[in-house]
């Protein structure tokens, strides 16, 4: 039998198992998730197709990851010497021979985490392949376009454009016949299960990731302002805030324009590529954090009048983060969130994706009309040992099967 768990009461199973996740340059939703399997399963070596140890090496330590012909090549030299570590576009044609030429013939099972890679690793039945998805590739299906779009963009855009579509081609048909070859499938929500369903034409089972048992603890912050008087208690300024990288997808120009608009305070933390584009368009409400601790980053949660998820997104571990710090959630109607906000308890929905749309719900929200006890609550249904133990039934599974 398969016992997985944590801390002095886990049981570890004597298999070996390998874990996988196509790329480990920035944190994120998925990197979360696999930094879980990554504590289940302490002594499993880590594969990815590309590492900074940076941004990753406190989650995921050197001397557990393995890499791919893809990092040590002078491609990738030249690739981090001009700080487009996040811009792997220029790598897509190399990734599916990478991926394929790992070797897992010493393990039991391997548990990959993919997003758009990972799920087409070789095992052929021996070892066992559970597959978690975050999502089949977006850019190669629904989001094809507007990725398109903003490559054609520029002096080169014609010219980068013209390259993607022969890449995307190229990648739909080896990930046609790569999506049948994990043993079992589990997707990060009922949305990606859908997918999964539409563009694989396969069952999955969904498994929602977990929010970490750190955002329901007392914060650093909080205990310190507790043992002040009364009148020396700080008043934050009211603020919204955003958390989120910041890459194109996730629509953080909504944000900001909205804010803007409404007259609205707005925090934004994370890091990405689109960076320096959010900032030009950007006025004298909105404030770039950038990467902030977990104990900074619980403080500017529980501070916030409403946190702000702008984007479709495939599940959103911001939402669960914010609720377990007790403050509501203003989010987009479509994709995870739809999954895991309970409207008008633990936060609210706007219903285009557009500026106009979010300046009207951050007009109409009031954040004295959300109960903090009741976002926590709504954040304690998706834990971390629901998630471990979920996770155990599914690998019992995927081991028994043949």
């Amino acid at each position: 039998m398969l016992m997985i768990g944590r801390g002095n009461a886990a049981i570890l199973s004597p298999m070996k198992v390998a874990l996988v996740h196509e790329l480990l340059t920035m944190r994120g939703g998925a990197e979360h998730v696999a930094k879980v399997f990554a504590d289940m399963f302490p002594d499993a070596p880590i594969y990815t197709l590309l590492y900074d140890e940076k941004k990753l090496g406190d989650w995921f330590p050197k001397e557990r990851v393995r890499t791919s012909n893809v990092q040590h090549s002078l491609l990738h030299a030249a690739y981090s010497t001009l700080g487009q570590a996040n811009n792997h576009h220029l790598y897509l044609k190399r990734f599916p021979a990478a991926i394929e030429a790992w070797d897992f013939s010493d393990f039991d099972l391997v548990i990959s985490s993919s997003s758009a890679f990972a799920h087409g690793i070789i095992t052929n039945g021996r070892p066992k392949h559970l597959c978690y998805v975050h999502s089949p590739a977006r850019y190669l299906f629904d989001r094809t376009h507007d990725v398109l779009n903003r490559a054609g963009q520029g002096f080169f855009g014609r010219l980068r454009r013209k390259f993607l579509e022969r890449t995307f081609h190229q990648l739909r048909i080896w990930d046609s016949e790569a999506a049948d070859r994990p043993d079992h499938l589990v997707a990060a929500s009922k949305e990606v299960q859908r997918r999964i369903e539409l563009y694989w034409r396969r069952e999955s089972a969904v498994i929602y990731p977990p929010v970490d048992d750190f955002w329901f603890q007392e914060s650093k912050q909080q205990t310190a302002n507790s043992n002040r008087p009364q009148s020396q208690s700080p008043i934050p300024n009211p603020y919204h805030l955003v958390v989120s990288t910041l890459v194109p997808y996730k629509r953080i120009d909504l944000a900001i324009s909205a804010c803007e608009k409404a007259g609205i305070y707005l925090k934004i933390v994370g890091e990405g590529p689109a960076m320096a584009s959010l900032k030009r368009m950007a006025g004298k409400n909105v404030e770039f954090y950038g990467y902030r601790s977990k104990d900074e980053l619980k403080d500017l949660y529980r501070s916030a009048q409403v946190t702000i998820v702008p984007g479709e997104e495939d599940f959103n571990l911001v939402a669960l983060e914010s609720m377990a710090c007790g403050t509501p959630v203003l989010a987009y109607r479509a994709g995870g969130p739809l999954e895991t906000i309970v409207e008008g308890k633990t936060g609210a929905f706007f219903d285009a994706p557009t500026a106009e749309s979010l300046t009207h719900a951050l007009r109409e929200f009031k954040r004295e009309n959300f109960d903090a006890a009741a976002c926590r609550s709504r954040a304690e249904e998706f834990s971390r040992q629901k998630f471990e133990e979920q996770m155990q039934h599914a690998m019992q599974k995927v081991m028994e099967s043949k």
